[in-house]
């Protein structure tokens, strides 16, 4: 396969279309119990020796807890900002002008817009988070879209394309090296922007409850899950309340640290790899008190497989060294669309019986879910 397409930094951000500028909140002053991830200098990779030296960092974080830190990933704080502008423009929006938009999530169709409540976290408790995805700007893929979407176009595909093209390339890169793959660019495939899949830049916002309400929700805004696809790329949300599992089985805060976005792997890895990539188990609580009371406004990229990949392990050299080339559910994977896998995932989350730990998504293949 091809090596993966890398390009160089992105145009400057263009002044046509510019919004009121995005100021992020303030971190919280409480001593929080953080998680202790790696981070990995993304301008290291075209240095002799770099892209090896990056993946010896990242190889135990990716096989024991799933999530990692990047910088120097090549976009300024401004261009970030101007994402969460947009975002915060969009949830602004009345709410009958932004159902015009609704994805359609019963057949596990992201692309669009995700009502707040649209789902059940408790019974008779609804969530309080709302959504607006973005696939990629292919004709196959496109939909009608809000004017703030529309007017700042070609900064948007701008940004995506950057992250589609260069971002997650290199960390694909770095994850072929950990399996020993013959081939650099193999995991590219399926993964190219040009590609038809459900890729797509996420602005999400969680609409802040009281402490009352809070206490009806356990302090919970998202139940632990894994995600669907690849990867999750989420930009620096300074309002504490992101959680990953440890290995020691501890819920520990992900700590937002200045110029870094934080990356998790997601289920399709993990199933190419026969569980030696974890896919992380995560949630999101109620921020600290000082925090409590602002809207969570978040800016995410999720990396999804090509529709017609498989969820069968790859052959790689270390897997094979492990003992994990050959799983007894490979042929039951090797059956299934990695697309299908995310699209049922997807609609999963809108008919997941309560209290549920575990679930058949597609093809006897489970998912587990996580208080």
């Amino acid at each position: 396969m091809a090596a993966a397409a890398v390009l160089s930094q992105p145009a400057p951000l263009s002044s046509v279309h510019h919004l009121p500028k995005y100021q992020q909140a303030k971190e919280s002053r409480y001593e929080l119990d953080w998680a202790d991830l790696v981070t990995l200098d993304l301008s290291e990779f075209e240095q002799p020796g770099g892209k090896q030296e990056l993946a010896k960092q990242l190889k135990d974080a990716v096989h024991n807890i799933g999530f990692f830190y990047i910088t120097n990933f090549g976009l300024s704080q401004e261009e970030v900002d101007y994402q969460f502008a947009i975002g915060r423009e969009v949830f602004a929006l009345p709410m009958e002008e932004k159902l015009k938009y609704r994805a359609d999530l019963e057949n596990g169709n992201y692309n669009g817009y995700r009502p707040l409540g649209a789902a059940e976290l408790y019974p008779g408790l609804r969530d309080n988070v709302e959504m607006y995805n973005l696939f990629k700007f292919l004709p196959e893929l496109e939909r009608t879209q809000p004017s703030v979407i529309t007017e700042n176009r070609a900064e948007i595909e701008r940004f995506q394309r950057h992250i589609a093209e260069n971002v997650v390339q290199k960390l694909l890169v770095l994850v072929s090296i950990i399996l020993e793959l013959p081939d650099e660019g193999a995991l590219s495939e399926g993964h190219r922007y040009s590609d038809i899949s459900d890729c797509h830049l996420r602005y999400m916002i969680y609409r802040a409850r009281s402490p009352e309400e809070n206490a009806k929700f356990n302090n919970i805004y998202s139940k632990g899950h894994t995600d669907f696809g690849s990867l999750t790329l989420l930009f620096r949300q300074p309002i504490a309340a992101l959680q990953v599992l440890t290995p020691a089985g501890d819920w520990r805060y992900v700590k937002p640290h200045p110029g870094s976005i934080t990356v998790n792997i997601a289920d399709v890895l993990q199933f190419w790899t026969n569980g030696y990539l974890k896919s992380s188990i995560h949630r999101v609580v109620a921020p600290p008190p000082d925090q409590a009371h602002i809207d969570r406004l978040g800016l995410l990229y999720f990396l999804r497989p090509g529709h017609d990949l498989t969820l069968k392990t790859l052959d790689s050299p270390l897997l094979r060294r492990l003992g994990l080339d050959v799983h007894e559910d490979d042929a039951k994977k090797d059956g299934v669309k990695a697309g299908d896998w995310v699209r049922a995932r997807v609609k999963g989350n809108f008919d997941k019986p309560e209290n549920e730990k575990e679930k058949e998504v597609i093809g006897g293949i489970k998912a587990k879910y996580w208080d």
